[in-house]
């Protein structure tokens, strides 16, 4: 019965009548009992032979012709088939629109769990930074007193070992803090200080505390600040923490002997504070991938530079909640160009 029902497409454009809306009429007629199989097999036979020269032969009028269906009962049969296709159809959208919306259900179900999960990061993040602050606050406190000598007198070696100690558990603190400032953001409660401040002091001071990281890569750390800059009003801790974390980034992804540019300029009435390198760069379908939360282009196991993955999300967050924005460009072996643009005052 399928080789019947191909051979009943017709090749040739037919004229709108209800028949060519009902599909498979032969084989629908046969089922029905109307006709036989014969019956159908001649009357394919002659529209295929009546194809052509502009003709478009129907299958019903060949089989009235033949004498094997009368009108009223091929119009019957049609009607049929047109009322089983649209209640077919009704049910498939009813179908359709049940899935709809229980997928609909389940993507919202998902998306409270996620941001249920989200918040319970937000919040455990919070709570062990906050208890990690405490002993080494302790640890901190008794280091200092070893090098002082308070506690008694040291030989050079173990001074040498403290200080150690001292720079891992000042790195450790700045870890904690970094963790605590990202787990206020995550909840959309970072604080803002704000005052006026000069922005080109800020930048001078952050990248004077900056010069002996570069230094100890043999990093040429330039700062060029526009000799007329007005104040903006922001929380000067926070920028300068920004500042500080894309001087600390261009300083680790570029290589010995390369540049670090520190600039502070105004445009269209916006401070630009710009961060350049001549590092290793990035390719520029990954540029939106280093604003992520713990994300690194490099997450392998043997991965060549360290950090968490914190520091460019935070900037943004500290960025956003300053109503302003940042941008980057940056080519693989060239270097990056980070820039802050902060309203003016």
């Amino acid at each position: 019965m399928a080789n019947l029902t191909t051979q009943e497409q017709n090749t040739t454009q037919p004229p709108l009548t209800p028949e060519i809306l009902v599909p498979r009429l032969g084989d629908y007629l046969v089922e029905k009992g109307v006709i036989s199989v014969e019956n159908l097999k001649e009357a394919l036979a002659r529209q295929n032979a009546m194809r052509g020269n502009n003709q478009y032969p129907q299958l019903g009028q060949i089989l009235i012709e033949m004498g094997v269906i009368d009108r009223l009962s091929l119009d019957q049969a049609i009607t049929e088939q047109i009322l089983q296709l649209r209640e077919a159809l009704q049910q498939y959208n009813q179908q359709l629109e049940r899935r709809v919306k229980e997928r609909t259900i389940e993507l919202q179900q998902a998306l409270q769990k996620l941001s249920e999960l989200n918040q319970l990061k937000a919040n455990f993040v919070a709570n062990i930074s906050h208890e990690l602050r405490t002993p080494l606050t302790h640890i901190k406190g008794y280091l200092e007193l070893l090098i002082d000598s308070t506690l008694g007198p040291l030989t050079e070696e173990q001074t040498q070992a403290l200080k150690v100690m001292r720079q891992a558990s000042s790195r450790l603190e700045k870890l904690i803090e970094d963790l605590i400032l990202f787990s206020a953001a995550e909840r959309g409660k970072i604080q803002l200080a704000l005052a006026k401040f000069d922005v080109g002091i800020l930048c001078k001071k952050v990248a004077k505390n900056r010069l002996e990281n570069a230094q100890k890569k043999n990093i040429a750390l330039h700062v060029k600040i526009a000799p007329t800059l007005p104040q903006i009003e922001a929380d000067q801790e926070k920028i300068a923490w920004a500042v500080d974390q894309l001087l600390d980034n261009a300083i680790k992804f570029t290589p010995e002997g390369g540049k670090v540019t520190l600039t502070a300029h105004e445009e269209n009435g916006a401070i630009i504070i710009a961060v350049s390198d001549t590092g290793i760069g990035m390719p520029n379908d990954k540029l939106k991938e280093i604003f992520e939360p713990f994300h690194q282009l490099d997450s392998s196991s043997t991965r060549k530079y360290g950090g968490t993955g914190l520091g460019l999300a935070l900037v943004a967050k500290i960025v956003e909640a300053h109503n302003a924005n940042i941008r980057v460009r940056s080519e693989v072996g060239k270097g990056s160009v980070f820039k802050l643009v902060l309203k003016a005052t």
